[in-house]
This record gives structure tokens, sequence and C-alpha cells, in this order.
């Protein structure tokens, strides 16, 4: 997959920031792949995106638990609909998705998935991946490198080529 854009993100506040740019550009059908290991930012991520969706005051568990969530996106943003959160991380096999609605979610909602690599060949492919890694440690600055296809490059190709966030997001 052709890389669109990376990012060095200061701060949680940017990561954030980063989430609501490319909830706005989201269209039903669409999935967001969240790839990284453990405290890059995923939950951040994700937590921003699903708030800015469904609603700022929205509750945002992380749903390793459940491993799926859902929420409800109200009619004035992307004609409504639902967005599906998975999390991944205690699946051991694709197998395991058959029972989670992944086939669902992918049809007819927004999906956001955290440990894709546990999709195994069910992986989208038409999604974007948003890989974010460590700069230096746990505390410091983050990349992000958003990879997709040609359609998303087309998307996307409004975001800025260097990142600015403001820290209210």
């Amino acid at each position: 997959m052709p890389m669109i854009r990376r990012y060095q993100l200061p701060d949680e506040a940017a990561t954030a920031a980063l989430a609501v740019l490319l909830a706005d550009r989201l269209q039903p059908g669409d999935a967001i792949l969240l790839d990284g290991a453990l405290g890059v930012g995923k939950t951040c991520f994700a937590r921003a995106l699903i708030r800015h969706l469904s609603g700022n005051e929205t509750e945002v568990p992380s749903p390793s638990f459940n491993l799926v969530l859902t929420y409800d996106i109200p009619p004035d943003r992307l004609n409504g609909g639902t967005l599906w959160h998975f999390d991944l991380y205690r699946v051991s096999h694709p197998r395991e998705l058959d029972e989670l609605g992944l086939d669902d979610a992918l049809r007819d909602g927004i999906t956001l998935i955290e440990w894709p690599d546990r999709l195994g060949t069910q992986a989208p492919a038409n999604a974007l991946t948003v890989a974010l890694s460590l700069l230096t440690d746990a505390a410091g600055p983050r990349r992000a490198e958003l990879q997709g296809s040609a359609a998303w490059t087309t998307r996307l190709s409004d975001l800025p080529e260097a990142f600015a966030h403001d820290a209210d997001v």
C-alpha cells in the first residue's frame, strides 16, 4: 500500500487532532486499521475519532474485554449510522472474528480496528492503515504513518503536509 502521509505527533493532543481530521473524511463502509505496539496511542486516537463522530460527551472505554463496541453516529454526521470499534488484542485466530459481526461492520458502518494483524486474510482491502510508533520513549512524541489505496490518497489529498494542532482539540 502506498504511503499517503507521515506525521510527527508531539503529544496526545496532536494524536487526537489527527483522528478528528481523518474522522471528517470518513464515509460509510470505511475501515481504519490502527496498528502499533502497546502504548503508542491507538486508544487515544480511537477515542478522539469516536467522540468526534458520535458526540464529545460519549464515554469511550477500551473494548479490550468486549472485543467490540458500537456507537451511534447522529444523522448530522456522515448521514448517521454505526461506528464499530474492534480491539483484537485477545483474538488468537481469525476464525474468532466470525462471531464479532465484522462482515456487517465492514458493509454498513465505519469500522475502527485495533491490532489489525489479528485479521489474517480477513483484512479489508480498501482500509486506511494508521501505523503509530514511538520516536523516543513512552512519554515522548510519536509518528503516524497513513497508508492506503489510491482512493484514500485522493480522499486525503487535502490533509496538511506538516501537522499542526490546536491544544484544545
